[in-house]
C-alpha cells in the first residue's frame, strides 16, 4: 500500500479539556494515518476518545497539540470557514441518529451536499438517483424520513455521504440504532461502496459486527492508541 494516496494523517495529537479544577486528556499523543481505500474502525469503550478523535480529524475540534492533514491540506493553519469548506469538499458523514432533514424526501436529502457544493441540477439528479439505486432505495426516492424504516433512513444517510465522492467518510457508531440483520446489510453495502469506489471509511464503534468487517482496527484506551492491527483478509 506504500504508493497509495494518504487521505488522513494525525501526528502526535493530544486534546485536553478543562473540567472544573481538572485537566482531562481526551486524546494523548495519537499518531495514525489512513491511505486511500482503507476500511478502518476506531474501537474502544465509551470515554476512550473515539468521538474526539473523529472531531479533531476533520477540524470540528482543534488539537491542543500535534498536527492534522486531510490529503495535502494542513488543518492546523486553516480558519473556521476554510475548514467548513474542506469538510464540504472532502468529507462525508454518517451518524447513528441519521441526521436527515424531516421535510425533505430521500432524493432531496441525498443531494444536499451536492446542492451546497453548487453542482448543476441535472448532474445532481443523475448522481443521486444512481447512488440511491446502489444503496437499495430505488422506488423510494420520494419518501420522507418518517415514511422509511431506520435501516432505510441510514441508507439515505450513506447515499448523502458518498454521493459527492468524498475522499473520506466518517461513520460515528452507524449501526448503533439498527437490529442485527439491518446492521449487517448496511455494513455489506458500505464494504461494497468501499471496494467499488475506493472510498476511505473511518468508523468509531464498539459494535463487534463493525469490527468484524473492518480491515484494520485501531484500539483506543484512555485517549491513547493501544493497538493498531490489520484484520485477516476479507472477501
Amino acid at each position: 500500500m506504500g504508493s497509495k494516496e494518504m487521505i488522513l494523517r494525525l501526528q502526535d495529537v493530544s486534546r485536553m479539556y478543562e473540567q472544573g479544577q481538572e485537566t482531562v486528556r481526551a486524546l494523548d499523543n495519537v499518531t495514525l494515518s489512513l491511505e486511500k481505500g482503507e476500511f478502518v474502525a476506531i474501537a474502544g469503550p465509551s470515554g476512550s476518545g473515539k468521538t474526539t478523535l473523529l472531531n479533531v480529524a476533520v477540524g470540528l475540534d482543534r488539537p491542543t497539540q500535534g498536527k492534522v492533514w486531510i490529503r495535502d491540506h494542513y488543518l492546523n493553519s486553516m480558519n473556521t470557514h476554510a475548514l467548513a469548506r474542506l469538510r464540504l469538499e472532502e468529507v462525508g458523514f454518517i451518524f447513528q441518529s441519521y441526521n436527515l432533514v424531516p421535510v425533505l424526501n430521500a432524493e432531496e436529502n441525498a443531494e444536499l451536499i451536492l446542492l451546497l457544493r453548487g453542482v448543476p441540477r441535472q448532474k445532481r439528479k443523475t448522481a443521486v438517483l444512481q447512488i440511491l439505486e446502489e444503496v437499495g432505495l430505488a422506488g423510494l426516492e420520494k419518501r420522507r424520513p418518517s415514511e422509511l424504516s431506520g435501516g432505510q433512513q441510514q441508507r439515505v444517510a450513506v447515499a448523502r455521504a458518498i454521493a459527492a465522492e468524498p475522499a473520506l467518510v466518517l461513520a460515528d457508531e452507524p449501526t448503533a440504532n439498527l437490529d442485527s440483520e439491518t446492521a449487517l446489510s448496511l455494513l455489506k453495502l458500505m464494504e461494497k461502496l468501499n471496494q467499488e469506489h475506493a472510498t476511505t471509511f473511518l468508523f468509531s464503534t464498539h459494535d463487534p459486527r463493525v469490527m468484524k468487517r473492518a480491515h484494520r482496527i485501531i484500539h483506543l484506551v484512555d485517549g491513547r492508541v493501544d493497538r493498531d492491527e490489520p484484520q485477516p483478509s476479507h472477501g
